[in-house]
């Protein structure tokens, strides 16, 4: 049986693939007892490392970011579980700068993980044709099957971090267009150095009469409880490669409204029913139907949501037994 390798985290307290780094360490020590979580200053020379890369984390830069990781793998073999991948939608200039940082990071890594096979895809289009990767999906907690709120409040839900694409405008557009428009709030902070682009989609949103509001960072008690009290739960993100946002809904015990892309129909695939994915064109008329029949954006008891945090420990494990 191979030795655990160091688990590596940033101790970044709200960066989401921070704290997801800390979750499956969490668990991988349940199973193992060699397991040890380590920021990047306590590895020794010689270790086995297992890192979650994505290049906002790890840099002021996307070169940067990488240079980080091969100072790591200069020392000692590392694997890597990749976040946000390199897409279209970052723009011709920085798809190039971060497909090179990523490009560098796999060749760097003895073994790689993407958290989806749309992640695999776009590995293979945009960073390296020949790279191999296993697919390990973001986990999902088992459903909040508390009692539903006694209230809920009159407003469109979009969970996560707000930048750019990932589905704030598209919930504010569609809004604009009912006959008595929702409120859109972002459950979430801005991501860093995107706070004045918040700050001009609540001025702009104001103009087509839907109000935006942000509720800021919230801890895992208060993002469950402002999950749950939303009343039209909505994933419409341009930029993704896989979707905590999603895992984040679905247990808080929500069927989101979801713009069909390929990841979320990847996602549909393994957990049946539980989100309502509709073209972009239907978002309005989705909205529109949730806010009437609140019924259907909630999960049915038992729905099925593996793969558990657990089952992504046991995974980890048996990558690294071959790796």
């Amino acid at each position: 049986m191979t030795a655990v390798p160091l688990l590596v985290h940033r101790g970044d307290e709200q960066h989401g693939v921070d704290r997801y780094a800390r979750e499956v360490a969490a668990a991988v020590a349940r199973a193992r007892d060699d397991a040890r979580l380590v920021l990047p200053a306590d590895v020794p020379d010689g270790a086995a490392v297992h890192v979650h890369f994505t290049d906002r984390l790890w840099g002021s830069s996307p070169g940067d970011a990488a240079e980080a990781i091969e100072r790591i793998a200069a020392r000692g073999p590392v694997t890597v579980t990749l976040h946000d991948l390199p897409q279209p939608s970052d723009g011709e200039a920085s798809l190039a700068r971060r497909s090179d940082a990523y490009r560098r990071v796999v060749r760097a890594a003895s073994a790689v993980v993407c958290n989806s096979r749309h992640e695999l895809a776009l590995l293979r289009t945009h960073v390296d044709a020949e790279a191999d990767a296993t697919v390990v999906p973001l986990p999902c907690e088992q459903p909040d099957e508390a009692p539903r709120p006694a209230t809920v409040r009159r407003e469109i839900g979009v969970l996560g971090f707000f930048y750019p694409g990932k589905g704030h405008r598209e919930a504010v557009v569609a809004s604009a267009t009912l006959a008595d428009p929702l409120p859109v709030t972002a459950i979430g902070r801005a991501a860093p150095g995107h706070e004045r682009e918040l700050a001009a989609l609540v001025a702009e949103a104001a103009e087509q009469g839907v109000a935006v509001t942000s509720t800021g960072f919230l801890d895992d008690d208060a993002l469950r409880a402002a999950a749950r009290s939303a009343l039209v739960p909505v994933v419409a993100h341009r930029h993704v490669s896989a979707s905590g946002s999603l895992t984040a809904w679905t247990a808080a015990g929500r069927r989101p409204i979801v713009v069909r892309n390929a990841y979320f129909d990847e996602m549909a695939a393994l957990r049946p029913g539980t989100m309502w994915i509709v073209e972009e064109s239907g978002l309005a008329g989705a909205i529109e139907l949730a806010a009437r029949v609140p019924e259907t954006t909630w999960l049915q008891p038992g729905s099925g949501v593996s793969p558990t945090i657990d089952d992504v420990a046991e995974a980890m494990l048996a990558l690294w037994d071959r790796a």
